[in-house]
């Protein structure tokens, strides 16, 4: 009786997946966000509320198979040409947005420095799910596209690392310096191992006459990396971003045939709806009312503090420093994609699946969780409802691929 549940389960979350789709082709609002709003009404009662949602369930069921479609679909020359704004956003702005949050949610809340620094860990990063699902509705310039969908990847990788070695500094004292070795060598030994099984996973392929081998070969490089590397304590994210990346723009004498692109690309886009619409569903059924009631000032403080850092991320290290690289003969990021990637920074399922993970000792553990869920929420119903808006007014449209 008990799997009959979960299949019936999973069968009407489907459902109403379809559902929401069918209705959101006739209306504004991002397929995402509406899935999260219908999420919340489940959560509001019935059996569906009664789901439990588990890190595990998130970040190892759903994650790496979105990670590795939104990876795979990434042109790698987009990516070569913005990769200095991409590793700013995806390493110092997470390091950046963390502090900002962990220092004015501190100083208005009074909320401990260590836990409030843990709490900007876990909502440092944007998210891929939201960021791509809302964009790919946009239509916006495939080079701004990338820079965002390229950010929201990496930085989940190096934000769940950041959140690893805050909360062990909450625990044990951890130096800057070992913070940053530990930081550092995380994000090298991810990146070989993603770059090593992407290799492998390519030759394998090319030698593979089936395209459902070929496709099988892809689901295991991408689920395979990610396990492995989390096993070994890397990030398992940042690796199976490496391999989407290796297999999505393999050319040369590793080039896949058309007939397996156009496999993958057929599979992996059924298998990135799906995905998709069970996380979304599933992030707005983790939030419950209780849970937003009691963490009212962390939740403003904690969207105001992310919002000022973005700000500071995307207008100063990207936008000004982009005007000094000019300089030197670069041309600098047009002002209407500084206010797309200023919009863009929604927070979703990684978010959730880290406050899922806290400790349940962890002091203030329910004010932190209270908190990313709200947060996550407001730029979800604030952020991802106002994006086509944002990219029609900026004039990035009428700019194309400038940047």
């Amino acid at each position: 009786m008990g799997s009959e549940i979960v299949v019936l389960g999973f069968v009407v979350l489907l459902a109403i997946a379809i559902a929401v789709a069918l209705v959101t082709q006739r209306l504004s609002i991002p397929y995402s966000v509406a899935l999260v709003i219908a999420g919340l009404v489940l959560s509001l009662g019935g059996p569906m509320g009664q789901l439990r949602i588990t890190p595990e369930l998130i970040l190892l069921v759903f994650i790496p198979g979105l990670v590795f479609e939104a990876a795979y679909h990434i042109d790698l020359d987009y990516l070569r040409r913005s990769f200095a704004s991409v590793a700013v956003l995806a390493v110092l702005g997470v390091v950046i947005t963390a502090g900002v949050v962990a220092a004015v949610v501190s100083a208005t809340t009074g909320l401990n420095i260590g836990l409030a620094f843990v709490l900007g860990a876990i909502v440092c990063a944007t998210d891929p799910v939201a960021t791509v699902a809302v964009f790919r509705q946009l239509h916006a310039p495939k080079g701004l596209a990338t820079v965002v969908e390229a950010e929201s990847l990496l930085n989940d990788g190096t934000g769940v690392v950041l959140f690893t070695i805050a909360l062990a500094a909450v625990t044990s004292p951890v130096s800057p310096l070992d913070g940053i070795e530990r930081f550092v060598f995380e994000l090298v030994v991810s990146t070989a191992l993603g770059a090593v099984a992407g290799l492998v996973a390519v030759r394998l392929m090319r030698l593979a006459d089936d395209r459902t081998v070929q496709v099988m070969i892809s689901i295991v490089a991408a689920y395979g990396i990610y396990l492995l590397a989390d096993t070994m304590h890397e990030s398992g994210i940042i690796a199976t971003v490496v391999v989407g990346l290796a297999i999505g723009n393999a050319g040369g004498r590793f080039a896949l045939p058309a007939a397996t692109t156009e496999a993958l690309d057929l599979v992996w886009e059924t298998v990135a709806f799906l995905l998709t619409a069970m996380v979304f569903l599933l992030v707005g059924v983790a939030i419950t009312p209780a849970q937003l009631a009691g963490a009212g000032a962390v939740i403003l403080a904690g969207f105001v503090a992310i919002t000022v850092a973005r700000a500071l991320v995307v207008y100063g290290l990207i936008g000004a420093g982009g005007r000094l690289l000019a300089r030197g003969g670069r041309s600098p990021v047009p002002v209407g994609y500084l206010h797309v990637m200023f919009w863009a920074g929604l927070r979703g399922a990684i978010a959730i699946a880290l406050a899922l993970s806290l400790p349940a000792d962890l002091p203030q553990h329910d004010l932190i969780a209270g908190g990313v869920y709200g947060i996550v929420l407001i730029t979800l119903l604030v952020q991802g409802t106002t994006a086509g808006w944002v990219v029609r007014k900026s004039g990035v449209l009428a700019v194309g691929d400038a940047a």
